[in-house]
């Protein structure tokens, strides 16, 4: 990928809605905040980590890039706008989305870490057997199931 479709890639999405949110909540637009939400947006699923990762390579080596602590505390700030959601996919530090993706389910495969998006319809089953028995109303937006993907289990069974 070039530098420039780098930087068209996580360049801030509109800003009305961020701007909105905040506003409402007494909150100012900082670039800083745009910059993230723009992280998370590119990549799909990401860890703090790799979305400060992201943030430091695009603002090159002269560039200022919020801290790991910074990067949690504005994701936190954003999920509580609603404007990304996280899921915990095991051990190791949680996953953020967009929250204008879809909601879906995690699919992560155990060996090579690649995770997939599945619509939620695929848990129905599951849900309302929950429901029935236990009055348990599951969000789906935060769950996850490992396992192993089709590659993966190809290469084992090979």
């Amino acid at each position: 990928m070039s530098g420039e479709e780098s930087a068209q890639s996580t360049r801030p999405p509109a800003r009305e809605p961020l701007a909105a949110e905040l506003r409402a909540r007494g909150l100012r637009l900082t670039s800083q905040r745009q910059r993230v939400l723009a992280v998370v947006s590119a990549l799909e699923h990401g860890t703090p980590e790799e979305i400060g990762a992201r943030l430091r390579a695009d603002a090159g080596p002269d560039g200022a890039a919020p801290d790991t602590s910074t990067v949690y505390r504005t994701l936190e700030l954003l999920e509580r706008l609603g404007l990304v959601w996280h899921t915990h996919l095991g051990k190791g530090a949680p996953i953020y989305h967009a929250g204008q993706q879809h909601r879906h389910v995690h699919v992560a495969c155990q060996s090579c870490g690649e995770i997939s998006s599945v619509d939620p319809t695929v848990l129905d089953a599951a849900a309302e057997r929950l429901g029935a028995e236990l009055g348990f109303t599951l969000d789906v937006g935060h769950v996850a199931l490992s396992g192993t993907c089709r590659a993966c289990a190809e290469k084992e069974n090979a």
